[in-house]
């Protein structure tokens, strides 16, 4: 099944953001195939709709940006590091099913970290994706699907400093996790540019997708935005 890849760089999460749901507008009238988009965030805290008050300890004077969304689950931390993946696929073509869909990302983060010899799995009743043991979460998943046109994704920890899922938020609500990255558990550098190409392979594979590149108009934008992308753009 065709659809279009993006792969960003470093993305302000608003103007992501702004940018899924023009795509799944795109998407969901039939004007585009469903599409990928790749990308990292300067320091961010995101917030779920399941998200408590409680879970916010950001200290004073911290540099991160706080932003309410409209995915579900509770809050999260993006950084330079972290490889974001934002699908915006037309359920309908895909199965009609969100439970199902959750657990095809899940499996798309497993695939994309095989190769690199780390065995990641799922845990019975939380979303997302570890290591054992103990439990190490390596990558979070938050999701929206509306009139089943998915925007949102997950965030793989490539190359970043962990501290502020447990020092800034009580991340995704778990008092206890541990959270980890792929340099942690590898013992050596890698980069999210190494990471990208596992990773659009992986999506490609759990979805039966045939990725391409977005095309882009002759002013360098893509049809669909109304505005410059404030980015730095990806090899």
């Amino acid at each position: 099944m065709r659809a279009y890849l993006m792969q960003l760089g470093v993305v302000p999460y608003r103007e992501a953001w702004e940018l899924q749901r023009s795509l799944a507008a795109a998407v969901s009238q039939g004007a585009i195939p469903d599409t990928v988009i790749f990308c990292e965030h300067p320091p961010v805290v995101t917030t779920g709709r399941r998200t408590e008050k409680s879970e916010l300890h950001i200290p004073v004077g911290a540099a991160v940006d706080v932003v309410e969304t409209d995915r579900g689950g509770k809050s999260t931390y993006h950084g330079p590091g972290q490889l974001v993946c934002y699908p915006i696929l037309d359920l309908h073509r895909h199965g009609k099913d969100v439970k199902l869909y959750v657990r095809r990302l899940e499996q798309a983060i497993i695939q994309t970290l095989e190769p690199l010899g780390l065995e990641a799995t799922r845990i019975d009743g939380l979303t997302g994706v570890w290591l054992q043991s103990p439990p190490r979460k390596i990558a979070s998943i938050g999701v929206r699907v509306a009139r089943w046109v998915t925007t949102h994704g997950y965030a793989l920890n490539v190359d970043l400093d962990p501290a502020p899922f447990s020092d800034w938020i009580t991340a995704c609500g778990l008092e206890d996790a541990a959270f980890t990255t792929v340099v942690r558990e590898l013992g050596r550098p890698v980069t999210v540019e190494e990471i990208r190409p596992r990773a659009a392979e992986a999506i490609a594979d759990v979805f039966e997708l045939e990725l391409e590149p977005l095309p882009a108009e002759e002013d360098g934008s893509t049809g669909l935005w109304p505005q410059p992308i404030h980015v730095k753009m990806s090899n």
